[in-house]
């Protein structure tokens, strides 16, 4: 994957901004994020095996008309079925991708569990195939590995610190401090870091590892 001056502890305002947003930041006013200097928006597609966000529609559609490399992302529940079952969830409900320049990999949001037991009641080694079911389905379908949304804690928690997925999938790391800290096992840069949970602009605060070209060339697939 192509990521353009990558850093290891990206500048964050030097770097093309980015939100992610979901259900809950409603009517959002594209074109004051565009005038914020927002470059790109990852957006809540799915979740689990029977969730669809009423408001993914809207926002992509919203987004795109903007003028925004945009893309869909998935909130695991590994509680709830084999990773290959709701990679094909997200797939139809929003969550494909296109060499289009415009269209970001898919993402998997996997994080502590915020309905119960924090790795959703599996080992290191069965979260690790679960991944890999997703991850390779996925891939698959679109031809592309979905990025993949962690934190280091839970990395090393949930997954027992595995490595496997650095070389294929790009990381969007969650990690709200002044500095990039610590990645997850693996991984030597992150593609996106998620450095603060809020902003001036409506979600999640977000930057890409890199320069424009680069942004362009994850969603053009080079």
């Amino acid at each position: 994957m192509r990521t353009s001056t990558v850093q290891a502890s990206p500048i964050k305002h030097a770097c093309p901004q980015g939100i992610d947003v979901s259900n809950h930041q409603r009517n959002i006013n594209w074109t004051t994020v565009v005038d914020n200097g927002i470059s790109f928006v990852y957006i809540k597609a799915t979740e689990g095996t029977s969730y669809i966000s009423p408001s993914f529609n809207s926002q992509y559609i919203g987004a795109t008309k903007a003028g925004l490399i945009r893309g869909g992302y998935h909130f695991a529940r590994p509680d709830k079925s084999d990773g290959a079952t709701q990679a094909r969830f997200f797939l139809a409900h929003g969550g494909g991708w296109s060499p289009d320049g415009i269209t970001l990999p898919g993402a998997l949001d996997i994080e502590y569990n915020p309905y119960g037991v924090k790795c959703y009641g599996l080992t290191p080694s069965e979260m690790v195939t679960w991944i890999k079911d997703f991850s390779n389905t996925y891939k698959a379908a679109t031809g592309r590995y979905p990025v993949i949304y962690t934190t280091t804690d839970w990395w090393s928690t949930c997954t027992g610190n595995n490595t496997s997925f650095a070389d294929d999938n790009p990381l969007w790391i969650a990690d709200w401090s002044p500095t990039l800290r610590t990645l997850p096992a693996g991984w030597t840069h992150a593609s996106f870091w998620q450095y603060a949970d809020s902003g001036p602009n409506p979600g999640d605060a977000d930057l890409w590892n890199g320069d424009m070209n680069g942004l362009r060339a994850i969603a053009l697939g080079s």
